[in-house]
């Protein structure tokens, strides 16, 4: 007969199941969780041992959750969704009168975002201090998560390995074209948006690749006269009518009244996100940042 301490179940191990059960693989969770694959392993095997069962069926292709894994799985995510919120409450409710929190993100979402989450922010906890740093694309922002330059990131997604995100808006691309530009009617078509000369960032930019790759896609190609990477400057030139362009709407704004704006044929959205390493450990002022961002947007 088994002693009764050989039955506990850890939390570690309740999340390991949980990545397992998302990537369908040890060698992904494990890539997620910050961990080893001998880790995951050695955790799972632990687990079902202790229980007197099996939840994952390994093969060649990945580990799939057998049928008592598949009944468990939902409790094992309630623990940990429980255990974190727990957490949460606690750092918020601690130490929160004062503090630092860094942030990374880049200009359009520095300026049209945070303003109003920062001023909640202070309001709400006057005593913590709010650093951001702007960088030019997303890539630039996980890295500095990874390097430990920053607390929380706004990015947008999809976000790589071992970053943990929440969604705070979506931001339509829009098409922005010259004051004096003739159209053949009130709707901006494929064909047309094809034939118009366009201020473009670099194919190779970062923040402009999907929209390539969206049109591209469609059998369409851009008839790109400049390139420019700076977005007010790109505005600046249109409005001049040396050409139109394709942007985030955030990044465009302010937008000059005289400017014709038109959606795509198409429609087509960044998603911009808060983002936080899946295994650092987080100071109270991160959640209080983490709480006040998500407020804001979700009030505006």
């Amino acid at each position: 007969m088994k002693d009764n301490h050989q039955n506990q179940v850890k939390l570690s191990q309740l999340k390991i199941v949980v990545a397992v059960a998302e990537k369908e693989n040890f060698g992904e969770a494990a890539l997620e969780l910050g961990i080893s694959q001998s880790a995951v392993s050695h955790a799972i095997a632990a687990l079902e041992e202790s229980l007197g069962v099996v939840l994952f069926s390994r093969g060649r292709h990945g580990a799939t959750l057998t049928p008592v894994g598949a009944s468990i799985l939902p409790h094992a995510r309630t623990v940990v969704s429980g255990v974190n919120a727990i957490l949460k409450e606690a750092a918020i409710g601690k130490g929160v009168e004062r503090g630092k929190v860094r942030i990374a993100t880049f200009r359009s979402i520095a300026t049209h975002v945070l303003p109003e989450g920062l001023k909640r922010l202070r309001q709400r906890f006057p005593g913590i201090v709010a650093n951001i740093t702007e960088h030019e694309n997303t890539h630039q922002v996980e890295q500095a998560l990874r390097e430990g330059r920053t607390d929380v990131g706004i990015i947008t997604l999809p976000a790589g390995k071992g970053i943990t995100t929440r969604e705070l808006l979506k931001d339509e691309y829009i098409v922005l074209l010259p004051p004096d530009a003739q159209l053949e009617g009130d709707t901006l078509t494929w064909e047309l948006l094809a034939a118009q000369p366009l201020i473009m960032p670099p194919i190779d930019y970062v923040a402009m690749r999907p929209v390539y790759d969206h049109i591209n896609k469609l059998g369409y190609w851009l008839n790109v006269v400049n390139e420019i990477e700076t977005d007010s400057a790109t505005v600046n030139l249109v409005e001049q009518g040396l050409g139109g362009t394709i942007l985030p709407r955030l990044a465009a704004e302010p937008i000059p009244a005289s400017l014709q704006v038109y959606s795509l044929p198409v429609s087509l959205e960044r998603q911009i996100a808060v983002a936080v390493l899946t295994e650092a450990l987080h100071p109270p002022a991160v959640y209080a940042l983490l709480e006040v961002l998500q407020q804001a947007v979700t009030d505006n």
